[in-house]
């Protein structure tokens, strides 16, 4: 079997951007993640020897010197220390254990230094992604053409609608030549037509690279999920926010704000953090809705909302994207970051339901115990953690009657 990764900088920008905050705030806590297929997949059998294989190959990439100059260039906000770190790090297979049962479920768990595994995540999700459909011999029937084609049109209607979008899909493309494909019509198709949108950039720096793009990407759930196990949720949002202040000093202003619901945090946003972030990124919910509380938080703290960048990321089709833009106009700077409807919308194939979240967390590695933590944001359906923990957390927010 071929190595399905074999760039460093295939990742997306969030990783690295988070792993660089990880080792400014908290340098010696520990995690553990777990890997969650929301579709319950029976996967081919040996798929977990394969999975293991392709993790072990990790160990032999490295991060260039082309791609160390390319992220300083586009990447300023990044410090110079952690290049040198990027330099000396490398992937351990005895951070992941891999288990499939008879009936081909697969298991992934995933502990160590949180600098360490948080770069992991989006690599194992590509990873699962392709080969399920390389063992499973779909991507036989994949037309690269033709997605070229119809990548190009999903560019042209949403420049013509002036929607500002970028590409999020590396978690869960069909493979790495859909997302090459993806990204090359979109760039393309931005250069030859004019409009009052455009095509940004992508979260994956390498592609970013090779197509001269701006990589996009600030954070993800689990930054405030770590803090709200080591320190509870009802201020893990206000928190997370001050530690990414701490670290960037206000680029990268765009807050994912959904971990635990619009109520929490909207308590948490205060005026100075209202006015420091730049923008917030809907990930859940009604978008419509979701967009009508953040213009009115604005407002309460006399901030005017038009100003503000809104980034809408949840499940997002192209049909959706332009029917948001349509009613954001005027109330914000709305963008949208695209993922599976980008790199996986192949119609001889299904795209898999894939993700890989933090459940718990020990501030040091000093502490005997780890601290269960989860994930609540807007949908229910989107809820991870054990059941007690989740209901321990709500109970917190008040979330319970």
């Amino acid at each position: 079997m071929r190595q399905i990764i074999t760039r460093f900088t295939d990742d997306d920008l969030y990783k690295f951007t988070m792993c660089c905050a990880v080792i400014d705030n908290y340098p010696r806590t520990r995690v553990r993640y777990k890997f969650i297929d929301r579709n319950d997949t029976i996967y081919p059998q040996g798929f977990a020897d394969e999975l293991r294989h392709q993790i072990e190959l990790l160990e032999n990439v490295v991060i260039t010197e082309e791609e160390i100059a390319f992220m300083r260039r586009r990447c300023s906000y990044i410090p110079a220390w952690f290049y040198s770190f990027l330099k000396g790090f490398r992937y351990d297979r005895r951070w992941v254990n891999i288990r499939q049962d008879a009936e081909g479920h697969l298991e992934v768990e995933f502990e160590g230094c949180w600098s360490d595994t948080i770069l992991l995540e989006v690599k194992v999700l590509a990873i699962i992604s392709e080969l399920y459909y390389i063992m499973t011999r779909e991507d036989h029937s994949l037309d690269y053409d033709d997605y070229y084609i119809r990548s190009k049109e999903k560019a042209r209607r949403l420049i013509a609608e002036g929607c500002v979008s970028s590409d999020f899909g590396t978690r869960r493309r069909a493979s790495f030549l859909a997302q090459d494909t993806a990204v090359k019509a979109m760039k393309e198709c931005g250069e030859e037509i004019s409009g009052p949108g455009r095509f940004v950039g992508t979260s994956n720096v390498y592609f970013a690279m090779k197509y001269d793009l701006t990589p996009v990407g600030t954070m993800a759930h689990e930054l405030v999920c770590a803090i709200a196990g080591m320190y509870g949720p009802q201020m893990a949002n206000y928190l997370a926010m001050k530690t990414w202040s701490q670290t960037y000093r206000g680029a990268l202003g765009t807050f994912l704000y959904d971990t635990y619901g619009w109520r929490i945090f909207s308590l948490n946003f205060s005026e100075d953090y209202a006015n420091m972030f730049k923008g917030l990124r809907v990930d859940s919910g009604d978008n419509y809705r979701e967009l009508d509380l953040i213009v009115e938080k604005y407002r309460s703290l006399n901030i005017d909302p038009a100003t503000k960048q809104i980034v809408f990321s949840n499940g997002l089709n192209v049909d959706e994207a332009i029917r948001i833009n349509r009613y954001a106009s005027g109330k914000c700077l709305p963008s949208f970051g695209i993922g599976t409807h980008f790199t996986n919308d192949f119609p001889e194939i299904k795209p898999m339901n894939i993700v890989i979240k933090l459940l718990a967390v020990k501030i040091t590695e000093s502490w005997p115990f780890y601290c269960d933590t989860c994930k609540l944001s807007e949908d229910k359906g989107k809820y991870t953690g054990d059941n007690a923990t989740v209901r321990r957390f709500m109970e917190a927010l008040h979330l319970i009657p």
